[in-house]
């Protein structure tokens, strides 16, 4: 009888933030520049620092980052937790779980960060057409 192949852990997307070491490593985590939050120590964070470092995650699939794609629909930040919604370019996207993973590891690597959450939402479908930046559009040839 064979034994099961061990399964690596997946991220909990939705835990509290207590780990001083979340984040570090990953693009954007604790040990890159991230701004104004990063060099006050843990002051509040800012969403929109948030979202740019977020340009971190690269769909490998596309090669453009998940921000210029659209693939991030909201960034809300209230008492340095963080929530993110984010969609996949299809249901069946085979990088998802890692996509998702990394938006998590940055958001987290934030200093000060306590609750981070990454929601997957289909609603609105992803539409490169409508909710691709200019330069994305540019690169994959939408006009």
């Amino acid at each position: 009888m064979t034994e099961p192949a061990e399964q690596e852990p997946r991220p909990n997307l939705g835990a509290y933030n207590d780990d001083a070491d979340i984040g570090a490593g990953a693009p954007g985590g604790k040990d890159a520049t991230l701004g104004a939050a990063a060099s006050e120590g843990s002051g509040p964070i800012d969403s929109d620092e948030v979202r740019e470092a977020l340009k971190g995650v690269v769909d490998p699939e596309i090669g453009i980052d998940i921000v210029n794609l659209g693939l991030i629909y909201t960034v809300n930040v209230e008492d340095n937790n963080i929530k993110v919604e984010m969609t996949l370019t299809g249901p069946g996207c085979p990088v998802g779980p890692m996509l998702q993973s990394q938006v998590y590891g940055i958001a987290a690597g934030f200093p000060g960060a306590r609750n981070v959450q990454v929601d997957l939402v289909w609603s609105p479908p992803w539409d490169p057409r409508t909710m691709a930046s200019e330069e994305a559009k540019d690169i994959l040839g939408i006009w």
